[in-house]
């Protein structure tokens, strides 16, 4: 599992009108290939009078999968560049579509393209970017004299905090970063000298909020 990767928070949608003609921008996050053709297939039923659904998605740790489709614009305008557009924003796991509503003004293939790469921009700006981190559960088990101090470290090195359970004996849960678990477990044997029961859970992905 890489460290993180960025992708989109939401599905959101958002039009432009070039030339007359109107973009609408759509694009959300996808885990699956299925999922992403269920979503260009909705997008075409609800905006079946439409004169082009063109899409895009990519998919998968090293970008896998990657498809587009220009839904009859010439070869090369419309697919092609919102793919384009997901590869530079360094996005995975995300699928888009474009849909236009010809307004009677041609724009050419150059026109297209920048037109699709618009639409495909507005449609992540309104998705909005967010980070994917690896953390890792680490379950420390102590006495309740050691809590305050605990909560007191924990907080100044502003640790992800999961709940904390109260019985006999403490137990918090954390989520550090995957990649510094062990220096983690480490330091958290120093902080109780020892006293704390340490339990390394699984890894996970958690959201962290980024601006595109």
């Amino acid at each position: 599992m890489i460290a993180h990767y960025r992708t989109l928070q939401q599905l959101g949608s958002a039009e432009i009108i070039i030339k007359k003609s109107r973009f609408i921008g759509f694009a959300t996050p996808v885990t699956t290939e299925e999922e992403a053709i269920q979503f260009i297939e909705r997008i075409k039923k609800e905006h079946w009078n439409a004169t082009h659904n063109c899409s895009a998605y990519m998919i998968g740790e090293r970008d896998e999968i990657q498809k587009q489709s220009d839904d009859g614009e010439p070869s090369g305008t419309a697919g092609k560049p919102i793919l384009e557009v997901i590869k530079n924003k360094g996005l995975k796991n995300v699928a888009i579509v474009v849909t236009r509503y010809f307004g009677g003004i041609m724009l050419g293939a150059g026109g297209l393209i920048r037109a699709y790469t618009d639409g495909a921009v507005v449609g992540i700006e309104a998705a909005g970017v967010i980070a994917q981190v690896l953390h890792r559960e680490v379950s420390l088990t102590i006495d309740y004299t050691w809590l305050g101090k605990v909560e007191n470290e924990l907080r100044n090195r502003e640790m992800r905090m999961g709940e904390t359970q109260f019985t006999d004996r403490v137990i918090v849960t954390i989520y550090p970063l995957s990649e510094e678990a062990d220096r983690f477990r480490d330091w958290l044997i120093d902080l109780t000298q020892g006293q704390g029961e340490i339990h390394m859970g699984e890894e996970q992905y958690m959201v962290h909020h980024e601006f595109t």
